[in-house]
């Protein structure tokens, strides 16, 4: 007869998950994720198989849910223009509010693990694409609209939107000064024509 946990799954899971996001991968010891998770290495183990089974586990959570709130912040506004300026903006605020600035924990993943780890290359690429799609889609539904020129590539500048929101959360590390990022994400909504 097997063995019923003696644990809140989810509640390790997202104990795990806030960890890896503030130390990375490398960094967090198998005694920090016990102490943090308030579960022994057996059933790290016998749940997540490892370290590594768990830092993915983390990082699946982390992706569902972060697509979640971008679909929704993105959906959430009539004007598509308006939707991406506060989606940006409201990145921009969280960034020089929140501290510790931990970025965003899929971003820390692609730079720490993507260039050796061919499972997190493709994790990771995969969370990217996913939110090229929720950008296309608000970009087709503003060309619908007529909000937005009906001969924007959608998918090109959806893509491109990406690169800029993966590129501005990784320079947001260093702290930059708030008016030069303003600029930036002016610029960057320049795009949307």
């Amino acid at each position: 007869m097997a063995r019923q946990r003696e644990f809140d799954e989810e509640k390790a899971l997202d104990a795990a998950m806030q960890l890896f996001w503030e130390k990375g991968f490398e960094a967090t010891s198998l005694s920090d994720l016990t102490a943090r998770m308030g579960i022994q290495r057996p059933s790290i183990y016998s749940t997540f198989g490892d370290k590594k089974g768990l830092f993915e586990a983390a990082l699946r959570k982390y992706t569902s849910s972060h697509a979640a709130y971008v679909r929704t912040n993105l959906q959430n506004n009539s004007s598509v223009k308006e939707a991406f300026r506060a989606f940006f903006e409201n990145m921009l605020a969280k960034e020089y509010e929140e501290c510790p600035n931990w970025g965003c924990f899929c971003i820390n993943s692609m730079v720490e693990l993507a260039p050796h780890d061919e499972k997190f290359e493709i994790l990771t690429r995969e969370h990217q694409m996913y939110l090229s799609v929720i950008f296309q889609e608000t970009i087709e539904r503003g060309m619908r609209s007529g909000e937005l020129d009906t001969g924007i590539n959608a998918k090109g500048l959806a893509q491109t939107l990406v690169i800029q929101l993966i590129g501005l959360t990784v320079f947001m590390k260093s702290r930059p000064e708030r008016v030069f990022v303003d600029n930036s994400i002016k610029e960057i909504l320049t795009l949307l024509r």
